[in-house]
């Protein structure tokens, strides 16, 4: 085989090469509608608008609930139905599904207003009355039930890692905006509510 031919091969199977790259996960989180996200099984009760005219967003709160698995589905269908009542955005259930409950304009009631002060897990000088409903969107990792102490599922530890990616590229959030509830808000003292889930994202980083 010639170079001339060889080089005529590689240059027609350059394109079928680029289209087979996985896409763009930057590129997708700034869309519209209701996109395949790869590594998400996601249910859009919402679908995504213009992001240019979302709610500024600053933070991310990880919350737990608790209650049994399934209870994210039901969490979110009533949260969709009902944007501003007491929940967030986005839920993820045990096996690892999202649930985009909450057009991204609208701001639902979530947090304690952010009055944690006692500098236990992180400077709360920068948290304080700050990181709260009107700066954040809230996470609800659903199935802490009956013992609050469980930890996350491996199907949602899998669905966050995708997760905060997209979150923090469609809102342009720093890494150091990713917050658990029990460090911006005092909250129930038998655990650390949505601790291990923050501590995962800061630790994989970019």
């Amino acid at each position: 085989m010639t170079l001339r031919v060889l080089a005529a091969l590689l240059a027609l199977a350059l394109p079928s090469a680029a289209l087979a790259e996985p896409p763009d996960l930057a590129m997708i989180a700034r869309s519209a509608g209701t996109p395949e996200i790869p590594g998400l099984r996601m249910v859009w009760l919402s679908p995504w608008g213009d992001v240019a005219k979302s709610h500024p967003w600053r933070n991310i709160i990880v919350h737990q609930t608790e209650g049994p698995a399934g209870s994210a589905r039901l969490g979110a269908r009533e949260q969709h139905s009902n944007p501003t009542r007491r929940g967030v955005m986005v839920w993820v259930e045990t096996d690892g599904t999202v649930y985009w409950a909450v057009a991204d304009n609208l701001v639902p009631t979530h947090t304690d207003g952010a009055d944690r002060n006692d500098n236990k897990y992180i400077d709360n000088s920068k948290t304080y009355h700050q990181v709260n409903k009107d700066t954040s969107i809230g996470v609800e990792f659903a199935g802490n039930y009956p013992d609050v102490t469980r930890g996350p599922t491996d199907a949602q530890i899998a669905a966050w890692r995708v997760l905060v990616k997209v979150l923090r590229a469609r809102y342009g959030i720093p890494l150091d905006h990713v917050y658990a509830h029990n460090w911006i808000d005092f909250k129930d003292a038998r655990y650390c509510e949505g601790c291990a889930l923050a501590t995962m994202a800061r630790q994989w980083g970019e």
